[in-house]
């Protein structure tokens, strides 16, 4: 993958979080900055930052629960987790559910 298709794909599934985070109602802040850095805040302070590291063509996700990296599979046509093939969304849900005590729902 190319550097201009990596950051294709990287800012539309950045784009589509911003838009889905959006839609969840969740009680949550977040802002999408320059450099395909999302930065969620939820209620009680705490963070989850997600962003494009363009290096290793992957998209990058820190959490309380821990640090998760995602490349894009052409074949399942999404981001999986390096280690153990969870989608990206999935994976979001899911600590983000865990981060804010009550369940989030992405789309």
């Amino acid at each position: 993958m190319t550097e201009s298709e990596f950051n294709l794909l990287a800012d539309a599934v950045l784009e589509r979080l911003d838009a889905a985070l959006e839609a969840s109602g969740v009680d949550l802040d977040w802002e999408l900055k320059a450099g395909g850095v999302l930065e969620i805040e939820l209620a009680d302070g705490s963070k989850i930052i997600v962003n494009r590291h363009g290096i290793a063509r992957e998209i990058w996700v820190a959490a309380k629960s821990g640090g998760f990296h995602y490349r894009y599979d052409d074949v399942a046509g999404d981001w999986v987790n390096t280690r153990d093939g969870e989608a990206l969304f999935a994976a979001l849900e899911r600590v983000l559910s865990l981060q804010a005590g009550e369940p989030v729902a992405l789309g």
